[in-house]
């Protein structure tokens, strides 16, 4: 606890006590606190109400039992959650993760990011989160279908346009997201478009959700750059994943004249000093489904896989570092090796990829650290975008909607790096999202009252 004020340690040894053996939640929290010192210094009545020891709990945590029968008709047993943190600004937003390493305290810590990452927005949305420790791969479409039906038929009665707005996540896209749709249409008999985000466009998705995180992170990031008079152009950039969000990173960064020599997945990585064409890799990896290794195969000569536990991707010399895959990928041990060759900046795509060891080295270093509830808000952005034009029966072009996702990604930066420079760290990221978020909430939630 060196780095926390000593105002605040006494609130967060009761938070890890009160929240035993989540380890994941225990970091998010702990991230945020060490930002908190300057506020209470500012704001002590934040103290004297207990607003922070209010806002780490969450105002309602739901787990249930999914059955549902295999395509041998064999019948299999799965757990929910749903945390819905908080509420000040709005309806519960955050999406829903289907991967075998789910469990309540990964459900929090990302329920928790995802309260700031709303409010930096600048959106009316809350922060929740949900998930499931199913597993999608080598399920068949009945399977996953069958699977999302049971899901949905008891997670429905805590949802709605007003209270609680799943979206997807690792191992839920369009296909999981219609099959919940169709569940809640079916359950509830109303056509209810707001309550679930990331929908296709045939019935109420919006253009470009499918592109936001990965488009929002390279608008971030290349916002921080431009801070020291620099962009994308000529960048070698290295890329973590390969599943959407990577993809659509990979896409616009491509676009702004970065050269992407690497991406992965669990199985290892790629290197292609050609730079990674998009087009093969979404192929093999939305469309058939393969792993990374089949990219190098198909590519051809000079295209070399490295399978995992022969080395990292951050191994490689690059110039831009953007980690998309999952949480604490990128260790202190990789950022030390980044620092060594010369990386300028970092933007986090994933939820909390960077290890608290990873985010110290990178920011004592001086390099441009976009922390993912700052950088990779534009998912959610674009998801609040979706809601708006649900509730308006509207529908935007993907120029309208990717237009507002830059315009509110630029918003992003810009209050990060002014609030960094009004709490005295300039330059700090982490600081200036940290502290923003909070007080946006926390001031909502001081004029609500005691609830």
């Amino acid at each position: 606890m060196n780095n926390i004020d000593e105002k605040l340690q006494p609130i967060l040894a009761e938070i890890m006590r009160r929240n035993a053996g989540e380890p994941e939640f225990h970091q998010a929290v702990h991230e945020v606190m060490e930002s908190l010192g300057r506020v209470v210094a500012k704001h002590p009545d934040y103290l004297e109400q207990s607003l922070i020891e209010r806002i780490c709990e969450p105002e309602r945590q739901i787990i249930f039992r999914i059955p549902w029968v295999d395509d041998q008709g064999k019948v299999r047993i799965n757990r929910g959650f749903r945390v819905q943190f908080n509420s000040a600004l709005g309806p519960y937003k955050g999406g829903m993760r289907f991967h075998p390493s789910v469990n309540l305290g990964i459900i929090k810590f990302l329920g928790f990011e995802q309260i700031f990452k709303n409010a930096l927005t600048g959106q009316p949305i809350g922060g929740g989160k949900g998930g499931t420790d199913f597993d999608p791969k080598g399920k068949s479409d009945g399977e996953i279908m069958r699977f999302c039906q049971s899901l949905m038929t008891e997670l429905h009665r805590h949802l709605g346009e007003q209270t609680d707005v799943p979206a997807g996540d690792i191992g839920v896209g369009g296909r999981e997201i219609g099959y919940l749709f169709g569940q809640y249409k079916r359950l509830t008999n109303r056509y209810e478009a707001g309550v679930l985000t990331g929908k296709a466009i045939a019935y109420g998705g919006s253009r470009a959700r499918t592109e936001a995180t990965g488009f929002g992170n390279t608008y971030f990031t290349k916002a921080m750059l431009e801070t020291r008079n620099t962009d994308f152009d000529g960048k070698r950039v290295v890329v973590s994943g390969a599943g959407n969000v990577a993809i659509h990173t990979i896409e616009k960064v491509q676009s702004f004249g970065g050269h992407v020599i690497a991406c992965s997945d669990s199985s290892g990585y790629v290197i292609d000093e050609a730079g990674i064409d998009l087009a093969l890799l979404q192929e093999i990896k939305t469309v058939r489904r393969e792993r990374i290794s089949e990219y190098a195969r198909r590519r051809g000569d000079g295209v070399h896989f490295v399978p995992v536990g022969k080395g990292s991707v951050w191994d490689l010399a690059c110039d831009v570092a953007m980690p998309s895959a999952t949480q604490n990928e990128l260790s202190g041990k990789d950022a030390k090796k980044l620092v060594e060759n010369g990386v300028q900046a970092v933007g986090e795509g994933a939820n909390m990829p960077c290890t608290p060891e990873a985010i110290r080295i990178l920011r004592e270093a001086g390099v441009l650290f976009g922390p993912g509830k700052a950088a990779n808000a534009g998912g959610v952005a674009t998801s609040a975008l979706e809601m708006q034009q649900n509730a308006s029966r509207d529908r935007w072009t993907f120029e309208q909607t990717e237009t507002r996702l830059a315009q509110i990604m630029q918003s992003i930066h810009d209050r990060c790096a002014q609030t960094a420079e009004e709490y005295g760290a300039p330059g700090d990221y982490v600081m200036g999202a940290n502290i923003a978020g909070f007080v946006r909430v926390a001031e909502a939630m001081r004029m609500l009252g005691v609830i």
